[in-house]
């Protein structure tokens, strides 16, 4: 081919809960077909989400743009019919005139850039605290005490707590790593 072709980003919607199966078969297609020259990468955004069960905790990773997965394709000949004909895939994001708009760079470094970014970070936590609930400290000198929340500081990941110990209110300021909701 004597043509240069760009490779861009494009946005494809998927159906919610089926990026997985998008990124699959799509994977599986630039392996098997000829589809790989011209697809280059496929790319579900995650982010990890801390939840308990059973008083442990559990580490998750979930979509931070459901229903979204970003392809690096040339669109050339068939490539565009192929992606939007793909199994549980809706169609294009941003699609002017019937073609499909790709991203800015600034954009998909954007979303990359948050992507690294949530994966190096400790995970976010799913739990749902209020003050006045009961908690077992998990971690630290307080180890298996029980203590009411005083204070919720989500920003910070951190919730005050009062600890009863020998008669008297301790507060401590944990994090939501050292707590479990019992």
């Amino acid at each position: 081919m004597a043509d240069v072709v760009e490779k861009r980003f494009y946005v494809l919607r998927a159906i919610s809960g089926k990026e997985g199966k998008v990124k699959e078969q799509l994977e599986a297609e630039m392996r098997n077909t000829d589809l790989g020259q011209y697809l280059y990468q496929v790319i579900i955004p995650t982010e990890k989400v801390v939840t308990q069960r059973n008083g442990k905790k559990v580490v998750k990773e979930r979509p931070y743009l459901p229903g979204y997965v970003l392809v690096e394709a040339a669109l050339v000949g068939e490539v565009e019919h192929k992606l939007r004909n793909t199994q549980n895939v809706i169609g294009f994001l941003g699609s002017k005139g019937g073609s499909p708009e790709p991203l800015k760079r600034s954009e998909v470094d954007r979303i990359l850039g948050k992507a690294d970014q949530i994966a190096d970070s400790e995970g976010e936590y799913d739990l749902e605290l209020y003050v006045g609930d009961m908690v077992k400290v998990t971690d630290g000198a307080f180890v298996d005490c029980e203590a009411v929340i005083e204070d919720i500081m989500p920003d910070k990941r951190k919730v005050k707590v009062m600890v009863k110990m020998f008669g008297r209110k301790i507060p401590l300021e944990l994090t939501y790593a050292q707590i479990s909701k019992e």
